[in-house]
């Protein structure tokens, strides 16, 4: 139900996925309801002005109201990609602003990259097989000291990646975003340098948002220049990896990987990706932490305070 109705006809609407009362600090001037994707709306979708969208609850769910929010000036997402709403800009009132979440998951996914890149590399799925069988098979495995580490997609998820990479003395890390640029910690690389920098990496790591220009950025080609034995994880977007490609060398054996996302997604039963050896696979979770919801009221609350007082809103990446 809504929240703070005195003087509501003259107040804008703001639909929240998270309960108002649970946010501490909420800007005065607003009239908020909560909405987390039921079959039942709040409020009449046509007086909704900020319109945040329900977490993890897919595109039908999110996309439900759009069409009846006449009065809509903002939809905030509460994820750093936001391909499925993109297409729904063109339907929306002139002027709405479609904001991500940049930042709200660099703790999270980095902490869960680095976890994929660990488990992957020590072999840590073979040894909770080994722990279900009642079985001691002890091996050595490489470490994540010393390699070389390719992070592919250097914004703010792919900055926190090599915030904790540090710590691991690792030989190096090369940056690659769309284009170059120079930041604190060196140079980043533009993706045309990919084809001279996959030689040399043990560790290529896709954080990149998925786009028109990333899609199946790891295709056959992308992946045969990886060195023999590297190793991919993805906490990017299933999208951004030819699966089939992938497929090939993993069967092979040449390459390894570790996947938070998939393409598809949720992977089928009897995938081959299931059983596809040196393959560790987690159900797009990099998000979804206990350091989700402290960030994304902390959002909530600075861009609702920037909505009211009309101010420029943050991550705002398309315009209806």
């Amino acid at each position: 139900m809504s929240a703070d109705h005195s003087g509501s006809a003259a107040r804008p609407l703001a639909w929240l996925p998270i309960p108002p009362e649970e946010i501490d600090d909420l800007p005065r001037g607003l009239e908020y309801a909560h909405w987390d994707g039921g079959p039942d709306f709040p409020s009449d979708p046509a007086r909704c002005a900020f319109y945040c969208v329900p977490y993890m609850k897919g595109a039908a769910v999110a996309t439900r109201p759009l069409s009846r929010m006449s009065g809509l000036r903002v939809v905030q997402a509460l994820t750093a990609g936001v391909e499925e709403l993109l297409p729904e800009m063109a339907k929306l009132p002139s002027g709405t602003r479609l904001c991500n979440a940049r930042g709200l998951h660099d703790a999270s996914t980095a902490e869960l990259a680095l976890t994929l890149t660990l488990a992957a590399l020590r072999g840590v799925p073979g040894f909770v097989r080994a722990q279900d069988a009642g079985e001691w098979r002890p091996e050595l495995r490489p470490a994540l000291a010393d390699r070389s580490v390719l992070v592919v997609g250097y914004g703010s998820i792919g900055a926190a990646i090599e915030d904790r990479l540090a710590a691991f003395e690792c030989a190096r890390v090369v940056r690659v975003a769309r284009s170059a640029r120079v930041t604190a910690r060196g140079p980043v690389h533009p993706v045309a340098d990919l084809p001279e920098l996959l030689p040399d990496a043990d560790v290529v790591i896709l954080s990149t948002p998925l786009t028109p220009e990333t899609v199946k950025l790891a295709d056959a080609g992308f992946l045969a220049r990886m060195k023999d034995g590297a190793l991919l994880v993805n906490v990017a977007r299933g999208g951004v990896v030819d699966t089939g490609a992938l497929l090939a060398e993993l069967e092979s054996g040449r390459l390894t990987a570790a996947l938070d996302v998939t393409d598809p997604e949720p992977l089928p039963a009897g995938h081959p990706l299931w059983k596809a050896p040196g393959v560790l696979i987690t159900p797009h979770v990099g998000g979804p932490s206990s350091a989700y919801l402290p960030r994304a009221k902390a959002l909530l609350r600075d861009q609702l305070a920037r909505f009211a007082l009309d101010e420029p809103l943050r991550n705002v990446v398309a315009t209806a």
